[in-house]
């Protein structure tokens, strides 16, 4: 079958339509809506899916930080299949890079450049990690996750990086980035170097961390293949499980969830991340079976 690659600016619409319709879907304030203080004293928007099996204890912990344009509405595949792992799953609402932000700078740079300002826009950086801290705060309310993973997708892979430790290029301030609070983590389609990062912006990160991305995952700089240069600068600490899937014509927007082929991409993402993350927690980092349609590696 022919595959035709659709230009960047066509899948920016593409993803602002996906989150039009994701934060009009839902109405705010159903039960599984919540609003967790921030640092600063704005309030982060949580969208709560509870473990499926939670046993007598508590639960482990997944985080879930949108990309460029999204809100706690999107990315529910994920976030129901962490639930089916047994996770308590919480969606961020970022609002300073929500689909208002992206909208505004839309409207005054042009699409691929109202998405470069967003995205390289250290205040906005910043507010998502205030997010992580919100988010972090609500649960521990709640009782005490034995064991927390952060999970991201595009933006919300930059906002994982900075997390995990990644050097940035745009001034977020060392007070809220790198403070490493989680055991694992996931990034889906890193930004490589050039907008964010450096060359070797991640070479610090000493954590489990999982990269996956795939062979049509368009990058705002350097096209599919950057997306893989965080994982190939991670350390490389066998025993922490630093690990890159890549699937073969997955695009950028299925990683949401959403866009031609991501009911196949869909469970090749889940299924990786459960793998990645059992083998974290039983201290056993040996690669699963390949998969036809995903190239594996780890350090």
């Amino acid at each position: 079958m022919r595959r035709f690659s659709l230009p960047f600016s066509l899948f920016v619409v593409l993803g602002v339509i996906v989150a039009i319709r994701a934060m009009s879907s839902v109405a705010p304030g159903t039960p599984d809506h919540v609003s967790a203080p921030r640092s600063d004293g704005h309030e982060t928007p949580l969208r709560i899916y509870p473990a499926a099996d939670t046993g007598s204890g508590c639960a482990p912990l997944a985080v879930i930080s949108h990309g460029a344009g999204g809100s706690e509405n999107g990315y529910r595949y994920l976030a129901a299949a962490m639930a089916q792992l047994g996770y308590t799953a919480v969606v961020m609402g970022h609002r300073e890079s929500g689909l208002a932000a992206l909208s505004e700078d839309m409207r005054a740079d042009g699409i691929r450049r109202g998405v470069h300002a967003l995205v390289a826009d250290p205040e906005a950086e910043q507010a998502r990690l205030l997010d992580v801290g919100a988010a972090l705060q609500w649960a521990d309310g709640q009782c005490h996750a034995p064991f927390r993973v952060l999970l991201g997708h595009s933006m919300g892979a930059e906002t994982v990086m900075l997390e995990a430790g990644a050097k940035n290029i745009i001034g977020v301030s060392p007070s809220v980035a790198g403070q490493d609070r989680f055991d694992a983590y996931v990034a889906l389609s890193p930004e490589g170097p050039g907008v964010v990062f450096s060359e070797h912006s991640w070479s610090a990160i000493h954590k489990p961390l999982l990269v996956l991305t795939g062979t049509r995952d368009q990058s705002l700089k350097g096209g599919p293949q950057a997306r893989q240069i965080p994982w190939h600068d991670l350390p490389g600490i066998t025993s922490k499980c630093q690990w890159m899937a890549v699937i073969d014509g997955a695009t950028h927007m299925n990683f949401a969830g959403n866009g031609m082929g991501a009911e196949q991409v869909k469970p090749m993402v889940t299924q990786t991340i459960a793998s990645f993350l059992s083998g974290i927690r039983e201290a056993a980092c040996t690669l699963p079976t390949p998969r036809a349609g995903m190239t594996m590696q780890a350090k």
